[in-house]
């Protein structure tokens, strides 16, 4: 198959060809030529379309989908799908399915039933058994499988000495171990951020302290094991000076943060929307301009979708019975887009995270292997339900002004656009 990508924008700073307009002629999933122009033949499927952009494939490191066990919130099938047309050439799943990903057979059921996709599912294992925290999960088996990280999905390692020991066990095949920022027991029962909004609304809430006191138990234990630590979505401003500290003095630390964290605060509560029901909860806008600091700076490495599909049995309920999440893989570039650099955000969702778990990116350049998203950044729209793709509707961006959008993906050899 031969694809002629005409006068696309190339945004990749590896590339020769960053920040040019170039025709792109693709044969059978390899770049043969970057010209600015190419003579359209017979034979090629062209593809020309609105202020097009291209860059190297979207890489969303916090994707949930419902398989096993959750079919109704979102299947395998589906959501690799919903992926592809939002831009995201490669995904890591959580393990908070039924049963949870918790062992090698598990692992390998993921790939398998993504397998023939054009946008490439990496299972991020359980850390502990059935996500319990009590006991670890066969974490090397599970990497000999193709688990890329370990991680309790939105639950955190209570246990001080289980987080010491997996630090020092996954050193011994290059595991990435991942903390989430809550302490439980001052998080106790809370379901908003802990300030003024929480106590206006009645709501209990979720001080900014309960992140920040196991961010900083966790850099203590890298500290003292050593190995490679990820902490998922963080959302406070002294998180991003805890994290900072730490890389200054030389520890493997990464972190991420949703988009959400980035756009929205908990002004958001106000109409108790249990679409705005997150974990962790949106915080303050001082925190949304530190987290946006700290992309620009580099103290945080990743931008995620944080895709957590929920159906509306668990979803359309009074805000404190109903479960924590938002879908966010269609809406995460319109959000980003409008408060980021395009090539903050580039930068952030490709090369970063794909370094940080081992994966290929690879440079849009001539030979190289095609892996792109397809995207136009300056179309301005109202995010309404007739954009999400999902079986789960439950988006936190629902109503909301959007920048952007993806036009879809090639990889593996497949194009896939809206």
């Amino acid at each position: 198959m031969t694809i002629l990508i005409k006068s696309a924008t190339i945004i990749d700073s590896s590339s020769p060809y960053n920040n040019q307009q170039k025709d792109i002629l693709i044969t059978n999933g390899i770049i043969n030529k970057i010209e600015d122009s190419i003579e359209t033949k017979e034979n090629y499927t062209v593809v020309e379309l609105d202020n097009l952009h291209v860059s190297c494939g979207w890489f969303d490191t916090s994707v949930s989908f419902g398989e096993p066990g959750y079919e109704e919130r979102e299947t395998i099938k589906k959501g690799l799908e919903v992926a592809a047309k939002s831009g995201f050439t490669s995904v890591a799943v959580n393990a908070n399915s039924n049963p949870v990903i918790d062992n090698k057979s598990a692992v390998e059921f993921l790939i398998n039933k993504a397998n023939g996709f054009a946008t490439n599912l990496y299972p991020i294992a359980a850390l502990t058994q059935n996500s319990k925290g009590v006991e670890m999960a066969e974490l090397y088996d599970m990497k000999q499988s193709g688990a890329i990280a370990f991680a309790d999905y939105n639950k955190p390692i209570a246990n001080d000495n289980l987080m010491k020991i997996a630090l020092l066990y996954a050193q011994n095949f290059d595991g990435l171990v991942f903390s989430f920022p809550k302490n439980k027991a001052i998080a106790g029962e809370g379901i908003a951020n802990e300030g003024i909004n929480s106590t206006k609304l009645g709501l209990k809430g979720i001080p900014s302290l309960a992140e920040e006191i196991q961010i900083a138990r966790d850099l203590f234990l890298l500290e003292y094991t050593g190995g490679k630590l990820h902490i998922p979505t963080i959302s406070t401003a002294k998180s991003v000076a805890l994290i900072k500290d730490a890389k200054e003095k030389g520890l493997n630390v990464t972190c991420s943060v949703s988009v959400h964290h980035l756009v929205l605060s908990d002004d958001e509560l106000h109409g108790f929307d249990s679409n705005f029901k997150v974990n962790p909860p949106l915080r303050t806008k001082t925190d949304i301009t530190a987290l946006q600091e700290g992309i620009k700076s580099g103290v945080i490495d990743i931008i995620t979708s944080d895709h957590n599909p929920i159906d509306i049995e668990n979803k359309k309920l009074e805000f404190s019975e109903a479960k924590d999440g938002s879908i966010g893989l269609e809406s995460a570039f319109g959000a980003i887009n409008s408060v980021l650099s395009l090539e903050d955000f580039i930068e952030n969702i490709t090369s970063k995270p794909k370094t940080i778990f081992g994966l290929e990116n690879y440079s849009i350049k001539e030979d190289n292997t095609v892996d792109i998203t397809l995207f136009n950044p300056n179309d301005n729209y109202v995010f309404i339900k007739e954009h999400i793709l999902s079986t789960s509707k439950n988006s936190a961006f629902l109503d909301k002004n959007l920048k952007g959008k993806a036009y879809g993906i090639y990889a593996n050899n497949q194009l896939i656009l809206k």
